[in-house]
């Protein structure tokens, strides 16, 4: 039995679909009692099985984890996260799992400039300190993120603080495949893996993508850090320490420029998708 934390979100939700295409025993967790995951749980025959657990609650995680073997960890970033996930693993080998696949970040070093990878090192340490087999995932930045751009791309304007810098981004649906192989194919299992797509764009570039796409001019306006994050609150209503996070991970990207990888083809055996082919994929979206 597989458990996936995250069902709810886009790479949990994906690697759901993608288990139960494998023909995989899967169990989704969810923090709200006797929800149903959409598209999955509503539709899917025989239901997924689907438990109520908390992070902040280890009874409900160990009552979860109860007949599993194997564990999809993916939690929202946030204040609390380094705590919550590592009492998930401390849970997870009481429990009896036996393979954990874990969605980190790039950069997950001790002296890393962004606070969210800081925290995913300390949590990869912890990991490693369990007893766990266990798989570490680091993806770049979701495709799925870019659709937040819809209003700005609506007033012909992107914002951000990179330069000139390329940076990488990847689709949920490769970080799902990629994960299924590790909770599946004991070859693809173990490691640790930096998950990209298959270019890196700066962002005057993605600009173009979308100008190509809307057929409507969109610059790409580049700011100060300050000022982004004061934008990204004011009018994104980021909270603080997330406008922060946006923050120090573009300007990561401007002192350490990105490059892809070859992990999702070496793991997969296939390229990863484009972002050519998922903003086309989601065009309507870009025209309110």
């Amino acid at each position: 039995m597989i458990v996936v934390m995250g069902a709810t979100g886009a790479t949990g939700n994906a690697l759901l679909h993608r288990l139960l295409a494998l023909g995989a025993p899967v169990r989704a967790l969810t923090r709200t009692p006797h929800r149903t995951i959409p598209g999955v749980t509503d539709t899917h025959r025989p239901p997924v099985e689907v438990r109520y657990a908390d992070a902040a609650d280890p009874r409900s995680l160990h009552a979860a984890f109860e007949g599993a073997d194997r564990l999809f960890l993916a939690m929202a970033n946030g204040p609390a996260q380094v705590e919550l996930e590592t009492r998930v693993v401390d849970t997870a080998a009481r429990a009896g799992i036996g393979h954990v696949v874990k969605i980190s970040a790039p950069a997950a070093e001790p002296d890393s400039p962004v606070a969210v990878s800081r925290g995913h090192h300390a949590i990869e340490e912890h990991l490693r300190g369990s007893g766990l087999s266990h798989t570490i995932l680091r993806p770049y930045a979701f495709m799925q993120n870019l659709l937040r751009l819809a209003p700005g791309v609506e007033r012909g304007v992107i914002l951000g603080a990179t330069g000139d810098a390329p940076c990488n981004h990847i689709d949920c649906r490769d970080i799902a495949d990629v994960a299924a192989a590790a909770l599946t194919r004991p070859d693809a299992a173990g490691g640790t893996h930096v998950l990209t797509g298959p270019e890196a764009v700066t962002h005057s570039e993605l600009a173009a993508k979308l100008s190509v796409l809307t057929g409507r001019r969109i610059r790409y306006v580049d700011l100060a850090p300050d000022e982004l994050r004061d934008d990204l609150i004011r009018h994104a209503r980021m909270p603080g320490w997330l406008a922060d996070h946006v923050t120090e991970i573009q300007q990561l990207a401007a002192n350490r420029p990105e490059a892809p990888t070859t992990a999702v083809a070496d793991i997969l055996g296939r390229p990863p998708r484009t972002l050519d082919a998922f903003l086309r994929e989601h065009r309507s979206h870009f025209h309110r």
